[in-house]
């Protein structure tokens, strides 16, 4: 079975991504009513960002993370990023 391998959003869209979770934090009173419209679109994102296995548990676990009160501190599109970055790194030919 041929493996399908994702292209890794920037991780400056990553960033964008966790400041616009943390932006319901800007509007007192608001912010978890926002967070209930923001959670699913979040959790899509995730998903088209990363894709495969990864994409769709690590949506799921955003779209958790978005909906549970005070949870919006977790930069989780800045940690996937790293996670995929680590794990998805080459080796440098003669760096051996």
């Amino acid at each position: 079975m041929e493996k399908t391998t994702y292209r890794l959003p920037s991780i400056w869209i990553c960033i964008m991504m966790d400041i616009l979770g943390y932006a319901s934090f800007a509007a007192p009173g608001l912010g978890e009513f926002t967070d209930i419209i923001w959670a699913p679109i979040s959790g899509l994102l995730f998903y088209r960002f990363f894709g495969g296995r990864f994409g769709v548990f690590g949506g799921l676990l955003n779209f958790i993370e978005e909906a549970l009160p005070f949870s919006d501190f977790i930069p989780s599109f800045s940690i996937a990023w790293v996670i995929r970055y680590v794990t998805e790194r080459k080796p440098v030919p003669g760096n051996g």
